[in-house]
């Protein structure tokens, strides 16, 4: 039998190969420092705007934990998922059918890698990033060696967690919902000791049983997690019946070559279908919306409601334009009498058709919450804000988006072309109560110009991607 540290040396060797393959090694070794670069202006940013430190110390576990509860179920998904998921980039974890190693061996090492992997090249940056609050504002420099202890146990409480549920769920699915609607009953009627059982409560104030629950976690809930897995599950067979043809048909002159039906087939096709468009946008509305409500206690001034989700769920539909392009590359069309221009405007029309209503249809929900108010402004920039986006990522990313956004420079041309309009709208949110209507206009007036270069960048998205795959510049 394979011993595990030979597999997580090869798993090691494959993930360097698979970026370096991709990306270059220099230039994915960048990423980390962009990583901590972002976390750094990030961190200033709000120290100048007077945000509380414990605030932003908080903020940076949650988000690590929520990278860990992704990293923990990415792999213990099922079957069908890591073949789709991994099996064209990580030919090693999904060798079982054909070297004598055990899926549960295979599985854990994979995990272990992707802690390894993630604790090291995106949580110690984003630790490192916030420095800056030791000048500006009251983060002793001796605490910062703890916060990244206690951020990386926030990660690994995380990965325990989801692997826990996922675990718990191919015994009893309604078990595992039990578990996680007892946590989350737990944490909103006792949210001081949830807090305070965390790493973040172990950062802030250290106790015997905070530590012991940090520590008892990631461990054993990794260990109950993975003796309860089920490899045995199997996905049933599906059949579809023609739906490409009859979409096809009622397109009509908007769909010549069927290159929007497609994309709209696969998108509805993958996992989610549909709904994960709005689902997705659901969830940050969601996250919007509760951090509006405790926005003051951030920042000194409330932002308006209407710029800061129209800004927001304007960068979140970056996602619909990834779901559009995930079964695509410019090799496959490169098979078919077709140019790539013609796909982008399919791609256009696709992430219009899904990405624009579920973003107003959010749009208008925070009208019934906030009121309406400064929704109008926010839904006359919601449209040329999300023009915009798409059509950076369209010229930075081209079809590969989830692959070249983690190749360094073009993920700090990505941001900082996001910041270029983000931030303007984001001050111009802060600065709405000081005067609406002139506020208004010169939000309005952004998002327009904004969407002028998106729909430039477009429009040279085509040519510019035809040239690189002419080149040979796209083969890795």
């Amino acid at each position: 039998m394979t011993s595990v540290r030979y597999l997580f040396d090869q798993m090691l060797r494959e993930e360097w190969r698979m970026h370096s393959r991709l990306f270059g090694g220099a230039r994915f070794a960048l990423f980390p420092a962009f990583l901590t670069l972002l976390a750094a202006g990030t961190a200033t940013f709000f120290a100048i705007a007077g945000a509380s430190e414990t605030t932003l110390l908080a903020g940076l576990h949650v988000v690590v934990a929520l990278v860990g509860l992704q990293v923990g179920s990415i792999g213990l998904v099922g079957r069908d998922a890591l073949e789709n998921l991994l099996g064209d980039t990580t030919l090693l974890v999904y060798s079982a059918r054909t070297l004598p190693v055990s899926e549960r061996r295979l599985l854990l090492v994979f995990v272990v890698k992707d802690v390894l992997y993630y604790a090291i090249l995106f949580i110690a940056p984003l630790v490192v990033g916030t420095l800056p609050l030791v000048v500006l504002a009251d983060l002793p420099l001796a605490a910062v060696p703890r916060l990244l202890a206690t951020a990386w146990l926030a990660f690994g409480f995380g990965v325990g967690l989801s692997l826990l549920l996922v675990g718990l769920a191919t015994r009893a699915r309604l078990a595992a919902i039990a578990v996680a609607v007892a946590l989350l009953v737990g944490g909103v009627l006792r949210p001081d000791l949830a807090a305070a059982l965390t790493p973040y409560g172990l950062f802030a104030a250290p106790t015997p049983a905070g530590i012991a629950v940090s520590l008892a976690v990631p461990v054993v809930g990794s260990a109950v997690g993975f003796a309860l897995f089920e490899f045995d599950r199997r996905t049933p067979a599906r059949t579809a019946a023609n739906q490409f043809r009859a979409l096809h048909g009622r397109l009509g002159r908007a769909d010549r070559q069927g290159l929007l039906a497609k994309s709209l087939l696969d998108v509805a096709r993958s996992s989610g279908g549909l709904w994960k468009v709005l689902f997705s946008q659901g969830l940050v509305f969601g996250v919007v919306a509760v951090l509006l409500g405790y926005l003051p206690d951030i920042v000194p001034v409330a932002p308006s409601p209407g710029l800061t989700l129209a800004s927001v769920l304007s960068l979140g539909a970056f996602t619909t334009y990834n779901w559009l392009c995930q079964y695509d590359d410019a090799d496959f069309f490169g098979t078919y009498p077709v140019e790539l221009t013609a796909v982008f405007r399919a791609k256009l029309y696709g992430f219009l058709v899904l990405a624009v209503p579920a973003g107003l249809f959010y749009l208008a929900l925070g009208a019934a919450v906030f009121g309406l108010g400064s929704l109008v402004v926010g839904a006359a920039v919601y449209l040329p804000v999300s023009l915009y986006v798409f059509g950076v990522t369209a010229y930075v990313a081209g079809l590969r988006p989830t692959e070249l956004l983690f190749d360094t420079p073009v993920f700090a041309a990505f941001t900082a072309a996001m910041m270029a309009v983000l931030l303007p709208l984001v001050v111009l949110a802060i600065a709405y109560p000081l005067d609406p209507t002139l506020v208004a206009g010169l939000a309005v007036g952004v998002s327009l110009v904004a969407g002028g270069v998106g729909f430039a960048l477009y429009r040279r998205a085509g040519p510019r991607w035809t040239g690189r795959a002419r080149s040979g510049a796209l083969d890795g």
